[in-house]
């Protein structure tokens, strides 16, 4: 069905957009506005590396090459010149002020910053009056005097003061780098030197002097700087990373890294485990002005999967790491007797000169004659000489049921009962004994027992006894006495 409209017939009930009849006719408001929406949907201007070929691109071609006409059309012939207005040249006092007062280059001829010169108003002064007092500071180098002499100081005064500070002070103990706070008085001329009226500085963290006049004479005074030299103590979680936390907890690099130096020789560090605790503590002097000095390593504590307790003991040039109970164990691996290559493992073989099968209870390192052979370890001489099948043999005690034995020396250099230290040389390189040729035979003992000397890692046990042990046992509860941070 379809319903008569003024537009024509439209379908009727249905939502079809099909019509019958003549076009719509659009009023003059209606067409006023169609054709300002095509007005400016118009692109003027379109882009020319787009849609090339196109009815747009062609249209934006035909304006680009009109504005390039008319652009041509009204400019002004090539070889004649466009006329402009040039400020005069400026010569004599108008070109100074201009210098001075505008910004340029100095290599150039600017002068920026420069003042204008003095008007006829301005008298000149016969002599410039000198401040009657200099206050400066100069950096301790080459000593006392030089340094005032530096900053303007006569000779002989410099000297004297310098003479006033090595009586209180040895110069050798002077920081290089040290701050001097240097006052000067008035002088008669200008050229005499400055008398020194005031110096002060630091010469130790628990001493500051200070040089004054009194009366035409300098007099030192010394003034001491109470100090705390309680530790510092740290504890914390380890966490994803040791060095980290401590380092975040407030212990300085060094003392970290000794830290764990020290712990890792007893527990490895991919053992130790995110919730175990550490404690370390370091030695600390604190100024009463403020200053804090952080010295080395005391203690160092781990807790958790297993538990460390290392006490830093230091008794004249040894310095130790021992339990709190007084006992040290130096770990270390042993170093070879000979520079040689290895030539016979330890186990089982063939003798070379019996010619049959038997344990070979050493190594053998196939050494020239008369290479020294060297301890392993510190240790003591508990045989030397002639030993059947060894030749001359060399056997070392190093305490803990551990001893190591040398063998088919061509010349032994240390006697019975005598102590070596490692790396000490004990012998030359032979063929003595049972052997085809110079070679060194290395043996390792543990409670009496041949070990493969590859297996072992040596330890060196340290027992305090007597009065060292009670002075250590007091250092340890002062330790264990101090409060953690």
């Amino acid at each position: 069905m379809f319903l008569r409209t003024d537009h024509g017939l439209e379908l009727a009930g249905g939502t079809s957009a099909l019509r019958f009849g003549r076009a719509p006719v659009l009023s003059a408001p209606a067409r006023t506005a169609e054709w300002r929406g095509r007005i400016e949907s118009f692109g003027w201007t379109p882009d020319l590396g787009a849609a090339i070929g196109s009815r747009d691109w062609w249209r934006g071609l035909a304006t680009c090459t009109a504005l390039c006409a008319a652009v041509w059309a009204l400019a002004p012939s090539w070889n004649r010149p466009i006329l402009s207005t040039v400020p005069a040249p400026l010569d004599g006092s108008a070109l100074d002020e201009a210098r001075s007062l505008s910004f340029g280059a100095s290599a150039l001829g600017g002068t920026s910053g420069m003042r204008l010169a003095a008007t006829s108003r301005v008298v000149p002064l016969a002599n410039t009056p000198e401040r009657p007092i200099v206050e400066a500071t100069a950096t301790l180098g080459g000593g006392i005097a030089s340094a005032l002499e530096r900053t303007g100081v006569g000779a002989n005064e410099a000297r004297e003061a310098a003479a006033l500070v090595a009586g209180r002070v040895d110069p050798a103990e002077l920081t290089p780098g040290t701050r001097l706070d240097i006052t000067l008085g008035r002088r008669d001329s200008p050229s005499q030197p400055r008398p020194l009226e005031h110096l002060a500085f630091r010469a130790r963290f628990d001493l500051a002097l200070e040089i004054v006049r009194e009366g035409g004479t300098l007099r030192l005074d010394a003034r001491p700087i109470a100090i705390d030299h309680t530790p510092l103590r740290i504890r914390g979680r380890v966490g994803a990373s040791l060095y980290r936390a401590a380092r975040a907890a407030g212990a300085p690099a060094k003392a970290v890294e000794s830290y764990i130096r020290t712990v890792s020789g007893l527990v490895p560090m991919g053992q130790v485990g995110q919730d175990d605790s550490f404690d370390l503590i370091v030695e600390q002097a604190r100024a009463a002005t403020g200053e804090v000095q952080l010295g080395q390593l005391l203690y160092a504590g781990l807790s958790g999967r297993r538990d460390v307790r290392l006490v830093r003991w230091q008794d004249g040039s040894r310095t130790e790491w021992l339990d709190p109970k007084g006992v040290g164990e130096r770990k270390g691996t042993m170093m070879w007797p000979v520079a040689a290559r290895i030539s016979s493992n330890f186990g089982w073989r063939v003798h070379p000169v019996l010619g049959f099968r038997r344990l070979h209870k050493g190594m053998d390192f196939a050494a020239a004659y008369g290479s020294p052979i060297r301890a392993t370890t510190d240790g003591r001489v508990a045989s030397a000489g002639w030993h059947g099948g060894y030749g001359n043999f060399v056997k070392l005690d190093h305490g803990g049921g551990l001893a190591t034995g040398y063998g088919h020396m061509s010349r032994i250099v240390v006697r019975a009962g005598s102590r070596v230290s490692q790396g000490q040389v004990i012998g030359y390189v032979g063929s003595t004994g049972l052997s085809t040729g110079p070679h060194l035979h290395y043996e390792l003992w543990k409670n009496g027992v041949p070990v493969n000397p590859r297996s072992v890692a040596f330890a060196t046990v340290q027992q305090l006894q007597g009065d060292e042990l009670v002075r250590f046992r007091r250092h340890v509860a002062g330790l264990m006495g101090v409060a953690a941070r």
